[in-house]
């Protein structure tokens, strides 16, 4: 009953925005995880409270990026929304790139998006995406595989457990990876995470005078760890694999453990999409005891380029998708576990949401994350996983494709942080940092 007022008092919201308005077609630009593909499938909710239509351009997270980064950064006006993310926000609002939301409406409830995620996605104090979904990155496991090696997960663990677990629970006969980790390359694949565990190791992109800092042990540690860590209990072509391929292998059933994005623990408990849904635990990200965990925070969020005409409709659109409502509607049709989550204070606060079995490990992670102060010695960047400079993706694109040729075996640690080395002192003596 609670459900059907709300969807009605939506209807009746988006009805009075639509009045006298054109019915419009909204081309959207998003990236091909598992809630985005949840949300296509409620586009005819929209249509009918708006009258508008919406066309999408789903894309893999590589691809996304540079598709709307090229497209906004030269005007091209191909989308009306995009999804992109705390590191894109910032950087495009102060371009004037992107339509500010300051005018949402008073049903929306912005008040009502978690602190850490409006912190991220706004410029100079204004919101200038909304947060479809926010993640951080936590540890999810094999109960069942970690009691058969005899061990137990704390709530809070270091990555030297990590390895003795991930090697106590390989077994390559049965084709079981004790662990399943990014090596992909590309800056938001595998390049995040293995920022956010250098973070834990006492590493850094830059000193406070925009040094590189890949000829430090910190990097050299990180590197040597996890190369020897997947070799030791990771899949077979460990090089190629993000987000979906790791996902993938973690419901069949082929990873002990598995650190990535908190919002993947709705689909590894899936008992429609994953073998292994009812055996999953949490924990948080590992930490080395040097004070720092390796859990990233990030947004998926929308956007609206300066560049689109239809910004009414647009906004209508992001309001629609990272609504209450919307979180409601998912709730009822699919349970409350499917919700996209990490967006809203509300949520957390919902008795039916407490019950879900990694709710609040994801907030426990989100709020542990600190993109103001994520590293043990300072840095003049802010971002846990990525640094909040324009020159960032490039370089560190090119990066991760050095260290992902470690991964496959094709140079050695020590070439691989030598060339991040120069490279990126060169990018950004290019740039006049330096």
């Amino acid at each position: 009953m609670t459900y059907s007022f709300r969807a009605l008092m939506g209807a009746c919201a988006f009805g009075a925005l639509a009045t006298g308005a054109v019915a419009e077609t909204l081309t959207i630009a998003t990236v091909n995880n598992g809630d985005m593909i949840r949300m296509q499938g409620y586009t005819d909710d929209f249509t009918a409270k708006t009258g508008h239509e919406v066309e999408w351009v789903t894309l893999e997270e590589n691809v996304l990026r540079q598709r709307v980064t090229t497209d906004i950064s030269t005007k091209g006006g191909a989308f009306d929304v995009m999804t992109i993310g705390m590191y894109e926000t910032p950087i495009w609002s102060a371009n004037g790139w992107l339509v500010p939301l300051d005018d949402l409406s008073e049903d929306y409830d912005a008040a009502d998006i978690l602190p850490a995620m409006v912190g991220g996605l706004s410029y100079e104090g204004t919101l200038y995406a909304a947060p479809f979904y926010g993640e951080s990155s936590m540890i999810m496991y094999r109960k069942d595989l970690m009691e058969k090696a005899g061990l137990e997960m704390p709530d809070a663990p270091t990555w030297a457990f990590v390895r003795e677990a991930a090697a106590a629970m390989t077994d390559r006969e049965n084709e079981i990876n004790g662990i399943c980790l990014r090596g992909k390359a590309g800056w938001g694949e595998g390049g995040a995470f293995i920022t956010a565990m250098s973070n834990s190791f006492g590493a850094r992109w830059f000193d406070m005078d925009w040094n590189a800092q890949f000829d430090t042990q910190p990097w050299k540690d990180t590197l040597e760890f996890y190369v020897g860590m997947m070799q030791e209990s990771g899949p077979p072509g460990y090089a190629t694999n993000g987000f979906n391929e790791n996902l993938s292998l973690f419901q069949q059933g082929k990873c002990g453990m598995w650190i990535d994005a908190t919002v993947a623990a709705s689909f590894v408990t899936n008992p429609d999409d994953s073998t292994v849904a009812d055996s999953v635990g949490f924990a948080l990200a590992p930490d080395n005891g040097l004070g720092k965990r390796s859990n990233w925070l990030w947004a998926w969020a929308l956007a609206i380029p300066a560049g689109s005409q239809k910004v009414d409709a647009a906004k209508q659109f992001v309001e629609w998708a990272t609504s209450k409502d919307y979180i409601a509607m998912v709730a009822a049709k699919e349970s409350w576990a499917n919700v996209p989550p990490g967006a809203r204070t509300s949520l957390y606060e919902n008795p039916n949401y407490k019950s879900v079995p990694f709710a609040q490990m994801t907030l426990d992670s989100i709020l542990s994350a600190d993109p103001n102060n994520s590293t043990v010695e300072p840095t003049p960047y802010v971002g846990v996983q990525f640094a909040a400079i324009p020159e960032f993706a490039g370089i560190a694109t090119e990066v991760s494709q050095e260290f992902s040729a470690v991964y496959a075996g094709q140079q050695t640690i020590e070439e691989a942080l030598e060339k991040a080395q120069d490279l990126t002192n060169d990018a950004m003596e290019a740039a006049g940092y330096r």
